[in-house]
């Protein structure tokens, strides 16, 4: 497997694709060269964000040099001649090789959870094949469903190996790998054993890259209008910072366009009671998380403390690096503290008895959906968070309700629960939160507002980042990282002594929660930067940029918690973790 091109930009070379003379940087593989004249090779392995593997041969081209057809995603244009994408002979390839896979899958797209948005389906009828000249030959595999986030469905895998890629070389987790060869060649867990038996972290990521219905998050989607059904349920529902600037793409919208406005305005129309914003309980994170690390630091505690926030990192450092949990805050995320919140402080100001409140999430993680069923998570004397739902599973709700989302009108979250500030809103980006924390915790140090709020030695897509903040003459060295490959290289410094930072944000999935599981299908790099983009309007365009200054914020405190870090702010709003290497 190729896992990289070695592009060298000072050296140029000239082919012609199609009969277009194409100029680009020797190393540069025939499927980019295309691209960049706007001819569209396909593929059903390739992915931008990944390495090379050449699994699927959908991309063949004619080569005039071999005289022999090739792959375009792995093959150089420095050994190539003139190429020919368009011709008899690579259209019937392409479409043989389609056939050959489709007599390998089963052909119950209107029952797949991918039917309209696979790209196995897109590429069938885009070569036209309505029928098909080899029998099947596909064998049904029982669904896995040993876990609370995932679905593997291998009866309709392709073997792209795109899921392997995403979880080795971007998680390293290591939790699916191939096995066997020739027609026992298989993509599964050690052993095959289940999930839920394996380093899995149930990030989403492999969910997030598979071209087909092999792999989705499990659809609570019933449950939710069940519960909106239910006339004695009190349903109410969170919206996390990073689902703002997705959902959107859903319905045609550009690419990180904020439709903040739309999502709440769909939300109410769905039948939720109040429609709420994860923004507030992000703020309420940052002023619990910010005074556990300024105790931390006066007192001794154990540094440097590492955030919370990410159940796809919490799995991860359970299951990996379990000697370094004194490290990790003891917060809850901003999911899990606003269910709390609204099963306890909410529902008794407003009279709403506690049994009767039902709390939905819309988190672009699918790690979520683990996360609000663990034991520990019912702080109110309950389940805090109900169920939870991935951008996608709003967007199918949407759809189902038949709502024009793009003619929706701009409409405002309710209160107390829907104020936010910018430094919550940035939460759904890497580095967001460490900014969002520098914020606050600046001014609780040295009594004065920082020069800036900006603070964009936080920013960027890089995998980590390394800064360091003069606390009014106490300097404060920070890392962020996104990405479990980078997490694993911060975690291994201080295992060997080696990390002098006080304050690590660490976010599972590349970009944090914009590049999360559970987005919207086929994101990239690209894509994830638009997102991101998008985050940072949302916090420039606001008055409210600090955690601290959030008025609701403040009234919770004064009026239910006291202080942070209090005595009933530990009980509803920190946790613990544990060992669970041997799992």
């Amino acid at each position: 497997m190729v896992t990289s091109m070695h592009i060298d930009p000072n050296k140029m070379v000239t082919i012609n694709i199609d009969g277009i003379p194409v100029t680009v940087p020797s190393g540069t593989t025939i499927m980019e060269a295309a691209r960049k004249v706007g001819i569209k090779i396909p593929s059903l392995c390739h992915h931008p964000d990944l390495g090379v593997r050449a699994f699927c041969r959908v991309c063949l081209v004619e080569d005039s040099h071999s005289r022999r057809l090739k792959t375009a995603c792995n093959n150089l244009v420095d050994e190539a001649g003139d190429i020919t994408t368009n011709s008899p002979k690579v259209r019937k390839a392409r479409q043989t090789v389609l056939e050959l896979l489709l007599a390998n899958h089963p052909q119950d797209c209107l029952h797949c959870e991918r039917n309209g948005k696979c790209e196995l389906q897109t590429l069938a009828a885009e070569y036209n094949i309505r029928g098909n000249i080899f029998d099947p030959v596909w064998k049904p595999v029982p669904k896995e469903l040993s876990n609370p986030a995932l679905v593997r469905d291998m009866t309709k895998c392709v073997r792209c190996g795109r899921c392997v890629e995403a979880c080795q070389a971007i998680q390293t987790t290591n939790a699916i790998g191939y096995s066997g060869r020739s027609t026992d060649f298989k993509i599964t867990t050690a052993f095959e054993k289940p999930l839920s038996e394996s380093p899995c972290v149930y990030c989403g990521q492999c969910v997030a890259v598979c071209p087909v219905g092999a792999l989705y998050e499990k659809d609570d989607t019933k449950r939710v209008w069940d519960a909106i059904d239910n006339k004695d349920k009190f349903v109410v529902v969170q919206t996390a910072p990073a689902v703002r600037v997705a959902i959107g793409e859903e319905f045609g919208m550009e690419r990180g366009a904020i439709a903040t406005g739309k999502m709440v305005a769909a939300l109410r129309r769905l039948g939720f009671d109040k429609v709420f914003d994860t923004d507030f309980s992000a703020d309420l994170t940052i002023m619990e998380e910010g005074y556990e690390l300024l105790d931390r630091m006066k007192n001794g505690g154990t540094l440097p403390m590492i955030t919370s926030c990410s159940p796809g990192w919490i799995n991860f450092v359970e299951k990996t690096y379990p000697d370094l949990l004194p490290h990790v805050s003891s917060c809850k995320s901003p999911q899990q503290m606003f269910g709390a919140i609204a099963k306890t402080y909410y529902a008794d100001k407003m009279g709403i008895p506690r049994d009767k409140m039902f709390v939905v999430s819309i988190m672009p993680c699918i790690a979520k959906k683990y996360e609000c069923q663990r034991p520990e998570m019912n702080s109110s004397g309950y389940q805090d968070v109900d169920v939870v739902l991935t951008t996608r599973e709003l967007a199918k709700m949407i759809r189902m309700a038949g709502l024009d989302f793009n003619f929706l009108p701009e409409e405002e979250f309710d209160h107390p629960l829907g104020l936010g500030s910018g430094a919550g809103a940035i939460f759904g980006t890497s580095g967001g939160v460490m900014e969002a924390a520098i914020r606050t915790v600046y001014e609780v140090v040295t009594g004065k507002e920082p020069q800036s709020l900006d603070f964009t030695a936080c920013r960027g897509h890089e995998g980590i980042k390394e800064a360091t903040l003069d606390l009014d003459g106490t300097p404060v060295k920070v890392a962020i990282t996104n990405g479990l490959k980078n997490a694993r290289v911060l975690m291994d410094k201080i295992r060997a002594g080696e990390a002098d930072y006080q304050f690590i944000e660490v976010m599972c999935c590349p970009g944090g929660c914009v590049g999360g599981g559970g987005q919207p299908f086929r994101t990239t790099a690209a894509i994830r930067e638009h997102r991101m983009d998008g985050l940072y309007k949302v916090d420039k365009n606001m008055n409210l940029r600090q955690s601290h200054k959030n008025p609701d914020i403040q009234t919770l405190y004064s009026e239910f918690l006291k202080e942070p870090n209090s005595h009933l702010a530990h009980e509803l709003l920190h946790t613990h973790y544990e060992d669970r290497s041997d799992k």
